[in-house]
C-alpha cells in the first residue's frame, strides 16, 4: 500500500510525541496492508505486567490516522479519528506486538479501517476497527 519512502516519513515525524515514547514504529506490510510494531516493555505494560489495553489502542489508532494521513493531501485536508473499537484477546508479556491494518473503506469523508495486533508468535492479541474523518484545514 505504501512505498519505503513513505514509511520513513510516516516514522520521522513521529519524533517527540507520544508514539515514539511508545516505541511504535511503521514496518513494511504486505500489498494492500500497513503496519506498525510496538515493544512490549515497561512503556506498554500495565501493573500486572500484561501488555496495557491502552497502548494497543494507541497502536491501532496510530497506524490508522497514519494510513489515513498518507492518502489525503495533507496540504488542504487532515484525519482525525472519530470512533475506535477494541476487542483483547490474548495477553502479551513481553517482545513486540504487530498491528496490521487493512482499509476497508475509502469514502471521501470517512475511512475505515479493519486492525490486527499480533505477538511473535503471529497469535492474534486483539482485533480493532478504527473510524477517521477526513476534514478541510482551515485557513
Amino acid at each position: 500500500m505504501f512505498t519505503e519512502k513513505q514509511i520513513a516519513w510516516a516514522n520521522a515525524i513521529q519524533k517527540e510525541n507520544m508514539v515514539s515514547h511508545l516505541g511504535i514504529e511503521f514496518v513494511p506490510s504486505p500489498e494492500g496492508t500497513f503496519s506498525a510494531t510496538m515493544p512490549v516493555d515497561h512503556r506498554t505494560k500495565q501493573p500486572m505486567g500484561l501488555l496495557h489495553g491502552g497502548a494497543t489502542a494507541a497502536l491501532a489508532e496510530t497506524l490508522g490516522s497514519m494510513g489515513s494521513a498518507m492518502l489525503v493531501d495533507l496540504g488542504t485536508q487532515a484525519v482525525v479519528g472519530i470512533e475506535l473499537n477494541a476487542n483483547h484477546l490474548k495477553s502479551a508479556t513481553s517482545g513486540r506486538v504487530k498491528a496490521t491494518g487493512t482499509l476497508l473503506h475509502r469514502g471521501r469523508t470517512t475511512h475505515v479501517w479493519d486492525i490486527r495486533v499480533t505477538n511473535e508468535a503471529g497469535e492474534l492479541v486483539a482485533v480493532c476497527r478504527l473510524t477517521n474523518m477526513v476534514i478541510t484545514k482551515r485557513a
